[in-house]
């Protein structure tokens, strides 16, 4: 049996031998933090390789994504289903070893860390939904949901201010099942941190109510220890402060940034060799190497013990046991179909004139009762964004519910609900005002590659907003979300078309979805069977006029400018069809058949909505209009706002005339 130091030198060589290969990464990092992981894998988590998505895993999450030949190594020594010939094809196309771990790309990866900071932001997430899930599913004599997260992390993710977000609130919810290690190696890309990073760490997250040690990173006994202890606080998350050296076993390049984001070069990685007694060639491991770090058998042990516990439960407790099934495979409740057409049918016989966020709110009170994973919450906004009903129970400190106020962190409160996402049995949505979407984007994108469903509610959702002034008016800020890719995006106008966006955001789970809500009231808009199914389409005619001259095109508040308009139109001997689209990306999926139907080639056409213009040529071409904004807004009452940036039938019917 190999001892400790030869297991981790394995994740040297490997790290430092693909990056040298690839000419590209970051072989620092690994070979800094190989002792740490060797313990942690091989002593302390529970998880089988050949089933990489156990329920009741532990969860690994490498925040200092960079260092990605780390969890690659760990992954291919231990078991996994990632083949040598990709660890040696890092950072090439199609390599399931990508430049960061990319979430679906290998086993065994649990959430693609590229942003500094998002990867310890997700670990608090998945340890969130571990104890809300075990608060819902364990019952005495039955701990099924009995997991740790585990995360390392470097100084960047410290100095990112979403560390600060999501550790803060980790605290407060006494995460005990949060492990964290941080690489303290005093290094970044621009060299020694001295000069720009001097916090206490220690004393800094002892503050927010964590649990610290410091060790050495290289004294695998120490590390030990310090899990163990860790393992053993059950109302604080904890922090394993681990002094290393990067780039360890690097005769010239220690110690430095040299080693951080650049391959060490031939002659240093032979020298390193030499150094670190590994006289074995690139990509080959001895088999005792191998044998010291398997982990199938015991994997599969741990996984049959937790099957035996589980068929316990489930004699026990058998529709629980069937709930539990169900969330955890992501599968919606089997009287689902019957709740989300219940729900569009009492919004459009309702009638009624309201707010989009008051109509959203209505979905969600009429959807929690059919959906027990349903996670509500909101950054500080509950009251504004309307996100929380009757059927919730808020989590207050320490007391377990479903649903989160966040505090005043938007980017934190996103990127956590990707790690809820990631962990499984739960459906997170989280709210705030629209304009801070842009504190969240890099979260709200990384839930688009990663392909997961959260859903984001962003109410006050135009220069209608009013009073707050321009600091509070997105004006970019829907054409910003329409641009990144995967990322659905709905602007409903009115309650029928706010309860179909949310069906079908609860039904995507390719993908996230943007709700953009309205502050101000939106009147009802009447609709046959037939159009009403086709809101689900992203676009269609809301209001036809045959042998119409110009198509308007609009969305949220402005559809009913656009029906206004085509009356006005209408009394000038113009005659105009008015398209909802609520969702553009939706609309686009659709077949060209139906789209002719919605925007007949050759008829020209006019978009309105309160938001920048550019998107919208996309639709009206050159030869188009856009009645927009290109400016900021201004305070003022929301309607006082529109009527001075031009949102009036009398403008639209200017625009339309200046087009024909």
């Amino acid at each position: 049996m190999s001892s400790r130091r030869n297991l981790a030198n394995a994740i040297r060589a490997l790290s430092m031998d693909a990056v040298q290969k690839a000419k590209s990464g970051h072989p620092g990092a690994p070979m800094g933090m190989a002792d740490i992981a060797e313990v942690l894998w091989n002593d302390h988590m529970k998880h089988n390789p050949s089933s990489p998505t156990w329920a009741d895993r532990d969860r690994f999450v490498l925040s200092n994504g960079h260092g990605s030949m780390l969890i690659y190594s760990l992954l291919h020594l231990t078991g996994y289903d990632l083949a040598m010939e990709q660890l040696a094809s890092f950072r090439q196309l199609h390599s399931q070893c990508a430049g960061h771990p990319e979430y679906g790309y290998a086993p065994g990866i649990e959430t693609t860390t590229g942003p500094l900071g998002q990867g310890i932001t997700n670990g608090v997430g998945f340890a969130m939904a571990e104890k809300l899930m075990a608060d819902q599913f364990n019952k005495p004599g039955h701990n099924i949901v009995d997991h740790n997260t585990y995360v390392f992390l470097g100084d960047g993710c410290l100095m990112e201010g979403i560390s600060h977000e999501a550790c803060s609130l980790a605290g407060t919810w006494g995460l005990g099942n949060l492990i964290a290690f941080w690489d303290d190696n005093n290094i970044s890309i621009d060299g020694h941190i001295d000069g720009w990073y001097t916090d206490d760490t220690v004393k800094r997250f002892e503050a927010y109510g964590w649990h610290v040690q410091s060790v050495d990173g290289h004294d695998p006994d120490a590390i030990n220890a310090a899990i163990v202890a860790a393992k053993q606080v059950k109302d604080q998350p904890s922090m394993i402060c681990c002094k290393t050296i990067i780039g360890f076993g690097s005769p010239n390049k220690s110690g430095s940034h040299d080693c951080h984001g650049a391959a060490l070069g031939d002659e240093e990685v032979a020298l390193t060799r030499v150094e670190l007694n590994w006289p074995h060639e690139p990509f080959v491991i001895p088999d005792e190497v191998y044998a010291g770090w398997d982990a199938k058998a015991k994997g599969a042990r741990v996984e049959d013990e937790w099957n035996t516990r589980f068929d316990a439960y489930a004699a026990e407790y058998p529709e629980l046991a069937a709930e539990f099934t169900r969330r955890m495979a992501g599968e919606l409740p089997a009287n689902w179909d019957a709740a989300a057409d219940t729900l569009i049918s009492e919004a459009n016989s309702a009638g009624a004139n309201l707010a989009s966020r008051q109509a959203s709110q209505k979905s969600i009170a009429g959807l929690a009762p059919t959906l027990p994973e349903f996670l509500g919450g909101s950054a500080d906004l509950t009251g504004s964004n309307l996100t929380s009903c009757a059927d919730f129970k808020h989590v207050s400190g320490r007391e377990m519910g479903n649903y989160i106020s966040y505090g005043v962190r938007e980017f934190g409160m996103y990127a956590i609900m990707n790690g809820m996402t990631l962990h499984g049995g739960l459906i997170p949505f989280g709210g705030t005002f629209h304009m801070f979407s842009d504190y969240a984007k890099s979260a709200l994108r990384m839930a688009a590659l990663m392909k997961i469903r959260t859903i984001a509610v962003l109410t006050h959702d135009s220069i209608g907003q009013g009073e707050d002034g321009p600091t509070h008016q997105p004006v970019e800020n829907t054409s910003a979300l329409r641009l990144i890719p995967n990322m659905t995006v709905w602007r409903p106008a009115d309650s029928t078309e706010t309860a179909v966006a949310w069906t079908k955001a609860i039904e995507r789970k390719d993908g996230p979805t943007a709700l953009i809500l309205s502050r101000q009231g939106l009147p009802f808009i009447a609709r046959t069977d037939e159009q009403i199914a086709a809101i689900s389409k992203g676009a269609y005619v809301v209001s036809e006029a045959e042998g119409a001259a110009i198509i308007l095109i609009a969305t949220g508040s402005e559809v009913n400018l656009a029906i206004k308009s085509q009356a006005a139109l209408a009394a000038e001997g113009i005659k105009a069809r008015v398209v909802s689209m609520p969702s553009t990306h939706v609309f686009d999926a659709q077949d060209q058949a139906y789209k002719d139907s919605v925007l007949t080639p050759g008829v020209k056409r006019v978009a309105i909505e309160a938001g920048v213009t550019d998107y919208w040529r996309k639709y009206v071409g050159l030869e188009g209009g856009v009645v927009g904004i290109d400016t900021f807004g201004e305070s003022a009452p929301g309607g006082v706002v529109l009527e001075h940036f031009g949102f009036t039938a009398e403008n639209v019917v200017k625009t339309v005339k200046d087009v024909l």
